[in-house]
């Protein structure tokens, strides 16, 4: 059995949980969010708590417990508080410009990349340098940071590039002079 997939899910105030078999649909302060869940999956509420189970002993019950009930709260968590991913451009002449939503990097190429985010997602730069993405659901939020991030990936030897705020880049000794 899995160990966070035992574990109950708290409701906080403020948020509604729809439960309609295998179809759950959250609504909070931040904005609203649906899934599907596997059939092999069944979800109760009781009081202000969300219990996820495996309808059976299941192998592939059993690998999707724990993943229902961390995509459930994650649900619950986005709609209640939100999430935010943070980049940091680094490079001489590196920048970036927020416009709406759109995401414009000068990153050493020779035009500059636009990228135009998804629907609920923002995005915002300080200091030309730091990119924020922030939006309610997890998975897309991560997904548009590595994308940009992916842009320009941090090299090897002189660490530029876009990184994750607080990424460990591992650095190369470059060529030895004679």
């Amino acid at each position: 059995m899995s160990r966070i997939g035992k574990r109950p899910i708290p409701i906080p105030s403020g948020i509604t949980v729809n439960i309609e078999g295998s179809h759950v649909s959250v609504k909070g302060p931040k904005g609203s969010l649906e899934r599907d869940l596997a059939d092999l999956i069944s979800i109760e509420r009781v009081d202000d708590q969300l219990t996820v189970s495996p309808k059976n002993n299941s192998r592939t019950a059993r690998q999707l417990h724990g993943l229902s009930r961390t995509l459930v709260a994650n649900m619950i968590e986005g709609v209640f508080k939100g999430f935010e991913k943070r980049l940091q451009i680094i490079g001489v002449g590196y920048r970036a410009q927020a416009q709406g939503s759109k995401l414009t990097l000068n990153v050493g190429y020779s035009k500059p990349v636009e990228m135009e985010m998804p629907a609920g997602i923002q995005v915002a730069v300080e200091k030309n340098t730091d990119v924020i993405v922030t939006g309610i659901d997890k998975e897309v939020v991560g997904n548009v940071s590595a994308k940009i991030r992916a842009v320009r990936p941090p090299e090897p030897y002189k660490g530029k590039g876009i990184r994750y705020l607080n990424e460990a880049v591992r650095r190369k000794a470059g060529k030895t002079g004679k």
